[in-house]
């Protein structure tokens, strides 16, 4: 075992890693990345399947955003947001406010619709102002707190409730985990939490409504039912409000659940409950950490179906996979109720120390421009094309249940049947073989229990993307061999 790997095994705690099974083995230790590929300090070559966690959009030392820092280095690292601006955060937020674009046709047209029918105007008018953080746990958190305290000064609710969805997963600080609903992540930190409520997630693939018969050869065939979620959701609403202190605030992942196993959004569901949810006069949050910045297709992936929410959380990509960098995206009216006198006290009491950093605003303005580019939105689309026929593929493997991609994220669902759909125990680890599998062979990704995750860098060559497939094919096809 070399010394850097040994210096990890006897000093360093990882996230969401079983420590015991850590260290029974020497880890690969990442020394390089050039494009999609890593490199390790013996000189082993991989390919960079998740984007390193979900968060490198151009892949790795991209000599733009390299540049960007390398220049803002010579100015200055850091200066406190507390009390002071900066150029490039200044800059940042004016681009992050364009690139979430103004209220559209359509838009507009819904919240007259929404006014008609409710009496109610409850459509955000434009996203125009910017609270930057540091990853996505505190741009949930500064969206959560604002939406608390905005309910209870301007609808005068003393207690705000939220409504998450089933498998939420929105970030690891206590406000955060208070709107996640995964219970081998969040059960163990009950005891901390503030109450929330959970409303069913769209998981076709296994849902009793959804009368979809098993198909090896047609992908297509997704749903066949008449949205009883939709339905549900909307009794969800109905009965809080009988009980006289309706949801405040609706929080959710749009189109894509991450964490609860890379679960889509049938098109037309996200559309449907957002009005539904806009109806009764809750406010909207959008979680597009993962999401974001081109990942589903578009910049963000409400823009999909003309979802205008009240608050927009972005992180990961953001600074193309270089820094830790978050920003919660509001309006103006939600804006507005926390102006004062000094004295009246109605100040945001919320800030990072690292809040507005120079270097990483540096590299998202960098970051940003290259996603803009006619050749970044070029490469993004072929490589979802080539990647949809690629996964095709992966039908013909007996332990492969369902095959989910939405944009440039997929989820691939390991099952111990396919045609009756039976899981595999969490305790078979049937996830964690087939990634140690692709290491093997090359691939890194690292799976949700019984999904694999794929989320290739946009720079990804049709080369590189064929052994991709192909590792979790031959991967998947060994391990579950016997």
């Amino acid at each position: 075992m070399n010394k850097l790997a040994q210096l990890d095994h006897k000093y360093v705690w990882h996230p969401f890693t079983q420590m015991r099974d850590w260290l029974k083995r020497e880890p690969i230790v990442i020394a390089e990345g050039n494009g999609a590929e890593l490199r390790d300090v013996r000189g082993r070559k991989f390919l960079d399947a998740n984007s390193s966690i979900w968060t490198n959009l151009h892949g790795h030392n991209h000599p733009k955003i390299t540049s960007a820092i390398s220049k803002q280095l010579k100015k200055i690292a850091h200066s406190s947001a507390l009390g002071f601006a900066n150029e490039p955060a200044s800059l940042l937020a004016q681009k992050l406010v364009e690139v979430a674009g103004p209220i559209s046709v359509e838009q507009e047209s819904s919240r007259a619709q929404i006014k008609k029918k409710s009496g109610l105007d409850r459509v955000s008018p434009h996203l125009n102002k910017v609270f930057l953080s540091d990853d996505g746990s505190t741009a949930l958190e500064v969206a959560l707190k604002l939406a608390y305290e905005f309910s209870r000064r301007t609808k005068k609710i003393k207690s705000p409730k939220f409504l998450s969805l089933d498998g939420a997963y929105h970030g690891d600080t206590v406000g955060a985990v208070s709107l996640g609903h995964i219970d081998l992540f969040h059960k163990a930190y009950r005891g901390l939490l503030f109450r929330t409520d959970k409303v069913a997630a769209p998981y076709c693939y296994r849902c009793k409504f959804n009368r979809a018969k098993p198909e090896r050869d047609d992908a297509r065939n997704y749903r066949q039912c008449n949205f009883e979620c939709v339905g549900k959701f909307e009794q969800k609403f109905s009965a809080q409000k009988k009980k006289g202190n309706p949801f405040a605030t609706f929080v959710f992942e749009p189109l894509m659940q991450g964490a609860a196993g890379m679960i889509p959004q049938p098109e037309g569901w996200l559309k449907q409950v957002s009005e539904i949810a806009r109806a009764n006069g809750a406010l909207l949050i959008a979680d597009e950490v993962m999401t974001g910045f081109g990942r589903t297709g578009k910049t963000f992936a409400c823009q999909k179906e003309n979802v205008r929410p009240d608050f927009l959380c972005v992180a990961k990509g953001m600074t193309g996979g270089y820094l830790p960098m978050a920003a919660t995206l509001t309006t103006q009216k939600v804006f507005d109720a926390f102006l004062g006198e000094y004295h009246e006290f109605k100040t945001f009491f919320h800030g990072h120390s690292y809040t507005a950093n120079q270097l990483g605003a540096a590299a998202s303005l960098a970051s940003l421009k290259i996603l803009q580019s006619k050749k970044s939105i070029r490469a993004r689309k072929i490589l979802e094309k080539n990647l949809r026929a690629e996964l095709q593929s992966l039908w013909q493997l007996p332990n492969v249940g369902d095959v989910r991609q939405v944009g440039l994220v997929v989820g691939i669902e390991l099952v111990k049947n396919w045609r009756t759909r039976e899981s595999f125990d969490l305790r078979d680890r049937a996830g964690i073989r087939v990634c140690e599998a692709m290491a093997k062979c090359g691939v890194l990704t690292r799976p949700i229990g019984n999904v694999i995750v794929i989320m290739p860098p946009y720079c990804t060559t049709q080369i590189q993307l064929k052994k991709m497939i192909s590792a979790i094919r031959e991967s998947i096809a060994a391990v579950f061999r016997n």
